[in-house]
């Protein structure tokens, strides 16, 4: 632990004494030092205006988010002890919500592991460090891992973006095991191969697992689209939810391999076809063609990555709606969904509402979907709450 402090602001301690737990750059007092004492990734306390004690926090003086806390003890320290207390902590949730080992096991700050994000496949542990002081702990990380949840591999996935914005350089290593590009994974009873080595994130969404198990009574016998499909987490479980025929859309041929390759996982492969491009280019194809389905599924990446690009971003999803909309049978059903922390769950409502105006439809919201168990919310965090799914009916305007 160092000695030095990260002294905060008057008045700048009320969001941490709210429950929040970042530090931004532009909080933090410079005239004991400020930011340019501090090595990126140290541990000091957090103390307020006046020096009462906050907390401890993992510090990185190069980025906006300067002070991460991980306890409102100003003595704690982040050390293996308290990897694999947290560890245990994140675990004893996962197994109580999921009866199979394939969950998110950390979800960063909502574990109190700020930075660190670990996807569990079975005896396989994906994980990703997106910020300098979790980066330094990494030997420890990886002994608690081997502690507390005994995997026979462990892959780290360490080239997100917010590597860059830490400073970091982007890398992925099989720290043991055997090297693999793809593990088996099993969702609402149905099979999956992730591309964990070369494909999106740690290789998998878990995020979506409620929101997809809630496909099944709205496919059963329907021709279902898939846009931005990935590897297939939603068509494919379409199909094997008995689905007529699922077609999946996605920019990348390679995650389309894994589509044709998890359709067959489950012997659906006669229900499911791929169209590789755009996605926007390849739903307005479809729909000069005149093509017309019971079910439309989009599930974006985030439009909006950050808040400045909130504007282009939902023009993004209006113009990806609208085409979805106009691509429905007459009593159709839109799943469209968002994983951008800055489009807030009313303003999709809203779009959707617009979107049905437009096109000159009647449009009921009968379900709304949420990030599983395995992403707890932190209530003083809005950053946390960051997935939503609207399940409408479209119908003929009345």
């Amino acid at each position: 632990m160092s000695n030095k402090v990260l002294q905060l602001k008057k008045g700048a301690d009320r969001r941490l004494k709210q429950g929040h737990l970042w530090v931004y750059s532009n909080e933090v007092d410079a005239s004991n030092g400020g930011l340019k004492q501090f090595q990126p990734g140290e541990q000091a306390g957090v103390v307020s205006h006046s020096g009462k004690p906050l907390g401890t926090a993992l510090v990185n003086p190069n980025a906006l988010i300067c002070g991460r806390l991980i306890s409102r003890s100003a003595s704690q320290l982040m050390d293996k002890s308290l990897i694999v207390h947290r560890l245990k902590i994140a675990l004893s949730l996962r197994q109580q919500a999921f009866e199979k080992p394939f969950y998110r096991l950390v979800f960063g700050d909502s574990d109190g592991l700020p930075g660190l994000v670990v996807d569990r496949f079975g005896d396989t542990c994906v994980a990703q460090i997106s910020s300098y002081g979790m980066e330094l702990l990494k030997s420890e990380l990886i002994e608690a891992i081997e502690k507390v949840i005994k995997p026979t591999t462990l892959i780290f996935r360490n080239d997100g973006k917010m590597r860059e914005v830490e400073g970091l350089e982007s890398y992925t290593e099989t720290v043991f095991g055997e090297e693999t590009e793809s593990v088996q994974l099993e969702e609402n009873g149905v099979l999956f191969s992730a591309p964990v080595l070369k494909g999106q994130k740690t290789g998998w969404f878990y995020d979506h697992r409620m929101s997809r198990a809630r496909l099944a009574p709205y496919v059963k016998g329907k021709r279902v689209l898939d846009v931005f499909s990935y590897v297939g987490g939603w068509g494919v479980q379409a199909a094997a939810f008995g689905a007529e025929s699922v077609t999946c859309v996605d920019a990348s041929e390679y995650a389309l391999d894994y589509v044709d390759e998890n359709a067959k996982l489950n012997g659906v492969s006669e229900k499911v076809s791929c169209i590789q491009g755009d996605a926007f280019a390849a739903c307005r194809e479809l729909r000069d063609m005149r093509e017309k389905f019971d079910v439309v599924i989009i599930d974006p990446p985030a439009f909006i990555p950050r808040r400045r690009d909130i504007k282009a971003g939902e023009q993004a999803y209006q113009r990806i709606n609208q085409l979805a909309m106009r691509l429905l049978e007459k009593d159709g059903v839109l799943v469209s969904a968002s994983c951008s922390m800055h489009l807030q769950r009313e303003r999709l409502t809203e779009i959707i509402r617009a979107t049905g105006r437009q096109t000159d439809r009647f449009v009921q919201i009968i379900e709304q979907g949420h990030q599983g168990a395995d992403h707890p919310i932190i209530p003083a965090i809005p950053e946390t709450e960051y997935l939503k799914a609207c399940f409408a009916r479209v119908l003929p305007s009345f």
